[in-house]
């Protein structure tokens, strides 16, 4: 009798697999990034019993926002390979403007917020212009726009502070409470968050960011307009750190000249340690966030501990180069 073999029955063992092929991986950096944070609250509670105070924590969360904020287009820009060192005075730019916007009378307080987001969209997209079709370093032509920047600035002011004050819509949104006490800048944040995410996971644009930044020549082989792609990346990054500005405007009821140098290095420093890669094509919005609380955490703790301000500048330094020479090598080992 001739050997019959029947085909195996696969219907019970491909569920299986295919279940264990959509399980989300947990990336090690955020696990890392999350576990600092915690490792930052329990050493900042050896120094001061109100760090771990529901009000102290709403407070650092309310002030993590505005870096929240700008961090995001960083981390859009960084995605691409790229980096935008423009932030410092784009991020004055946006709240000059707006605060200089109040001053047309009613029309003029209900336009600063656009106003101010929209320089720092032309701001973006000159960058963008110059890293995609002029094909120039981002490094410098991000420096030479924020050195364009600060100069229009100081024509604008005549080289003082100045003397606008923020719209009510700006106070509002920065300062205010409208849902159950959370902050509205949080909130602002959170809706931004949001937005990255589905951008970048739920997009064709998202997917050519991550595409630019593994291979750029490969993602434009495949048919993606990655000259767009990379004004648009940085025309977000413009319009965030404007919308930055605006936020800090309405927190202080001012602009100021250089409101925005504070905010660089903690940028980067941010989306680099949530484990983005510096080098472009891999990381998460979630990464980014660990990274925003985890920088904001450090700095109130560093401020409890009265370290000068030129140990931070060399702490965010170092965790910059040390994230680069892990996930720099990394990547090599990988290709």
């Amino acid at each position: 009798m001739a050997d019959v073999r029947l085909p195996a029955d696969d219907s019970r063992a491909a569920p299986a697999h295919a279940s264990r092929r959509r399980r989300p991986r947990v990336d090690p950096a955020v696990v890392a990034a999350f576990g600092c944070v915690a490792v930052v609250l329990f050493v900042g509670s050896l120094y001061s019993t109100s760090f771990l105070s529901p009000e102290y924590l709403l407070q650092q969360l309310k002030v993590a926002s505005f870096l929240g904020v700008i961090a995001t287009g960083a981390m859009v820009v960084i995605l691409l390979g790229q980096i935008d060192l423009s932030v410092p005075w784009v991020v004055a730019v946006g709240g000059m403007m707006a605060t200089a916007a109040t001053g047309w009378g009613t029309l003029g307080a209900t336009l600063a917020i656009p106003v101010g987001v929209a320089c720092g969209i032309a701001l973006g997209l000159v960058n963008g212009a110059g890293v995609a079709f002029l094909r120039l370093p981002s490094m410098v032509v991000t420096l030479a726009v924020n050195a364009v920047a600060q100069g229009l600035m100081v024509v604008h002011t005549g080289g003082f502070s100045p003397q606008d004050a923020s719209s009510p819509a700006m106070r509002f949104l920065a300062t205010g409470h409208s849902v159950l006490g959370i902050p509205n800048a949080l909130i602002v944040w959170g809706a931004i968050g949001a937005g990255a995410v589905f951008l970048l996971t739920r997009t064709t644009f998202g997917r050519a960011v991550y595409a630019i930044g593994n291979r750029e020549r490969a993602a434009y082989l495949s048919g993606a307009r990655t000259r767009l792609v990379v004004m648009a990346a940085f025309g977000i990054s413009g319009a965030l750190s404007a919308l930055g500005g605006v936020l800090l405007a309405g927190y202080a009821s001012k602009a100021a000249q250089a409101m925005g140098d504070p905010y660089l290095l903690p940028a980067i420093a941010a989306v680099v340690l949530g484990g983005t890669s510096i080098l472009g094509g891999r990381g998460n919005y979630l990464g980014t966030v660990a990274g925003v609380i985890l920088i904001t955490l450090l700095q109130s703790m560093l401020s409890v501990m009265q370290m000068e301000e030129f140990g931070r500048h060399v702490t965010y330094g170092i965790v910059i180069v040390a994230m680069l020479l892990i996930y720099g090598r990394g990547r090599r080992h990988s290709e």
